[in-house]
């Protein structure tokens, strides 16, 4: 990966830059202690963390996707039905 991806920072929700997903607290709140084990980045690719940065922005790595897809379809609401499609498409990525 080169360097200015690796230290790049992510800090403000850029919707129109990115493929970013925004989902109510009321929505994400009840599932935080399933995504407890999955790995995640915070802000950047240099600060790994487990679970999402509930205050600021989430960064998944593809080895992650297939775990977040299961819990969110395993707790089905409709305002899933955007973030599980944007990992299937990106799941096709890889």
């Amino acid at each position: 990966m080169p360097p200015q991806k690796k230290y790049q920072r992510f800090d403000k929700y850029e919707p129109e830059k990115f493929e970013l997903i925004k989902i109510n607290d009321d929505f994400i709140e009840p599932l935080l202690p399933e995504f407890q084990c999955i790995c995640c980045y915070w802000h950047t690719l240099k600060c790994p963390g487990m679970n999402l940065a509930y205050c600021g922005i989430t960064l998944i790595p593809p080895e992650s996707v297939d775990s977040f897809i299961s819990i969110f379809n395993k707790h089905y609401k409709e305002p899933y039905n955007e973030i599980i499609a944007l990992f299937e498409k990106n799941q096709d990525k890889r």
